[in-house]
């Protein structure tokens, strides 16, 4: 039977801070998520970073925010300030699906429990602390505090809010992945200065009166007003542009926007973290588990990451709708070989461990130690993609690094397979490179992914088939999955292997119509997929899809875009994903006749189904039944949530 020692976790109760002999601590944590002691885990990751910087820490995970408040004052005043996260996830992608419904389940919570945490978790526990400990100062951060530093739209209200500083009175934000700001931050406090001193630390926002700001135009971005942005929604959408440029420039600069009598001031990030900074934070003394607070407990996120392995952070992608590079950067922070096969170890050594990862991955699977060739080239570049429109003659595609850890991995006493469960990118695969070694090398790491490392399951993100939709998307051409398909399923003919590709796609993103979806439908039946791993579009703060969902503008080129706003709307796209489903055969017939392509009605029922329908949708006798395709790839259900992959 397995025992704990309370010690190994930071303490949650004054119980366990007696256990640890102290009467006080430095910073207190709140969490909208479970406390889980693992590097997936925001706060717990926060916490062990301040721990290692010689701090006090304790963490108040989920607290109950409708009773008397005891969870925000059980651990008393913290001796130099609270920090605030929402969780791994913006709280209403969490609480709400794209139809605006409440969730049933919190993959971060205790069982998936619904309803541990409320709206805006940073809104909410910020405002209460600030009432019961007003001049103890409050740090934000994680997803939900950093994608919505600036005016930003919620889709759920459906209004352009301000800078979430204005509504939390946070005195700091930290933003993006918060190793480096927070070890700064922590030095300068032990310096003597107070939060309000700090005001040029990197990777943070703040709010300052605007008779107290002084602007440095050589120096500084000023946006538009959130009030212009109010009446305006072009000037929103102008503000995107220079937003997500400086999120990802070599060279960002500092960006103003005032809101009424106040600015938010956001400062540059912090350069891409080196292998030593990141295996810093990857190699704390993490226990791996949840707190045995939760014990006879499941935590859903915590089961699906716990024998899985990050390799590094960050995209280059750059896709309109996802989230990760706004919050991680484009920019590919990897680990070392030693700090991943030491965690390899450490996990192999659990007692449920029986031999499998789950996953050796990361934002992209593919992406560990790719970076430009001349670093000189990256930081004058202010592109928010490295592979869009077109695969940058700079970037550096070597696949073996990858291929060395997974043989090292492999080789490992105890290990059985390593698979690789995050998503990867086959534009990298399949682009031909100058240096003939990249494209060998791509080959090869190509059948030995599909050859050893596929649980059954290899997931890419086509997304779309439409050239028009997939440009919006910042997506390479469908041909490229389809020429993806034909060399996956010639390795598995090779290696006898019975594998399947699970293509995720998209329905309702700005710049799709009816007729794209109609279209999509059509093809991807052509390739005998019955589609269920689908996602309708959601917008989320701090995309480019976003952006244009809501001004109606594509902030790049500043023209008009169509994007699916009704609830009609939407279920008039997604249920072209379902055209094999008899339930939707007959309302998917009269869409199409309706959008005059009934062209498509053939392709996806047969010659004869333009005969007469009984009422249930059905062909009446004597018609061509529904064609039933041999070897059809059955993709099981699962919605999306946010953009992540």
């Amino acid at each position: 039977m397995r025992t704990y020692d309370l010690k190994q976790w930071l303490p949650t109760t004054k119980k366990e801070m007696e256990l640890r002999g102290w009467d006080s601590v430095d910073v207190i944590l709140f969490s909208g998520d479970a406390y889980v002691d693992h590097p997936s885990f925001g706060i717990a990751v926060v916490g062990r970073i301040l721990e290692s910087e010689g701090l006090r820490v304790a963490i108040v995970p989920q607290p109950n925010w409708r009773d008397d408040l005891r969870d925000f004052k059980k651990l008393g005043r913290p001796n130099l300030f609270f920090g605030i996260s929402a969780g791994c996830m913006d709280s209403m992608v969490n609480h709400y699906t794209a139809n605006k419904r409440l969730r049933s389940d919190d993959a971060y919570t205790p069982d998936g429990k619904h309803g541990m945490r409320p709206d805006m978790p940073t809104i909410v526990y910020s405002n209460i602390l600030k009432e019961l400990y007003p001049d103890v100062p409050i740090m934000v951060g994680g997803i939900e505090a950093s994608l919505r530093r600036l005016s930003h739209y919620d889709y759920w209200e459906d209004r352009l809010r301000p800078s979430i500083l204005a509504d939390c009175k946070a005195d700091l934000l930290v933003y993006g992945m918060g190793e480096q700001p927070l070890r700064e931050l922590v030095k300068r406090l032990h310096n003597g200065e107070s939060f309000a001193q700090i005001r040029d630390l990197q990777q943070t926002a703040y709010l300052v009166n605007n008779e107290e700001l002084r602007i440095k135009n050589d120096e500084d971005i000023e946006l538009f007003p959130h009030e212009e942005c109010l009446k305006d929604k072009l000037k929103q959408a102008k503000n995107f542009r220079h937003i997500e440029e400086e999120s990802n420039a070599g060279e960002p600069k500092r960006i103003l926007q005032r809101i009424g009598k106040q600015t938010v001031v956001v400062n540059p990030p912090y350069p891409t973290m080196t292998s030593t900074e990141i295996d810093a934070s990857f190699d704390l003394p993490y226990t791996r588990l949840p707190h045995p607070k939760y014990k006879g407990k499941t935590i859903p996120a915590y089961e699906m990451i716990k024998f899985s392995v990050n390799l590094h952070r960050g995209c280059f992608g750059g896709c309109a709708f996802c989230t990760i590079s706004a919050h991680q950067g484009k920019a590919i922070a990897s680990r070392s070989k030693e700090s991943i096969l030491n965690e390899v170890k450490k996990i192999s050594q659990m007692e449920d461990f029986k031999g499998y990862l789950s996953d050796l991955g990361g934002p992209s699977a593919n992406m560990y130690r790719m970076q430009g060739k001349d670093l000189k080239i990256c930081r004058k570049c202010r592109k928010p993609s490295c592979i869009s429109p077109v695969i940058c003659k700079n970037l550096n595609m070597d696949h073996r690094p990858l291929m060395e850890i997974y043989k090292a991995v492999d080789a490992l006493p105890g290990m059985k397979k390593s698979f690789i469960g995050s998503g990867v990118r086959y534009d990298l695969l399949l682009h031909r490179d100058k240096d003939e070694a990249i494209n060998n090398a791509a080959r090869q790491y190509t059948e030995e992914l599909i050859a050893n490392h596929v649980s059954g399951r290899l997931k890419v993100a086509p997304e779309h088939t439409s050239d028009n939709v997939l440009k919006m998307m910042r997506k390479p051409s469908f041909k490229l999955f389809e020429e993806f398909k034909r060399l996956f399923d010639r390795i598995n003919d090779e290696k006898m292997l019975r594998q399947q590709l699970i293509p995720y796609f998209i329905s309702s993103h700005p710049g799709c119509g009816e007729a794209d979806m109609a279209e999509l439908a059509a093809h991807t039946r052509k390739l005998n997929f019955h589609l269920e791993q689908v996602q309708d579009f959601t917008p989320t703060p701090m995309t480019l899809a976003t952006e244009m969902f809501y001004t109606g503008y594509h902030p790049y080129t500043l023209e008009k875009v169509f994007a699916a706003h009704s609830k009609e709307e939407k279920l008039a796209q997604r249920q072209y994903f379902f055209w094999y489903q008899p339930e939707y055969r007959q309302q998917i017939i009269r869409s199409l006749r309706k959008i005059d392509r009934p062209d498509l009605i053939n392709t996806l029922y047969g010659q004869n189904i333009a005969a007469p329908l009984n009422n249930k949708g059905e062909n009446k006798p004597g018609t061509n039944e529904n064609i039933k395709t041999k070897g059809t790839s059955k993709i099981f259900s699962r919605e999306r949530k946010g953009g992540k992959r």
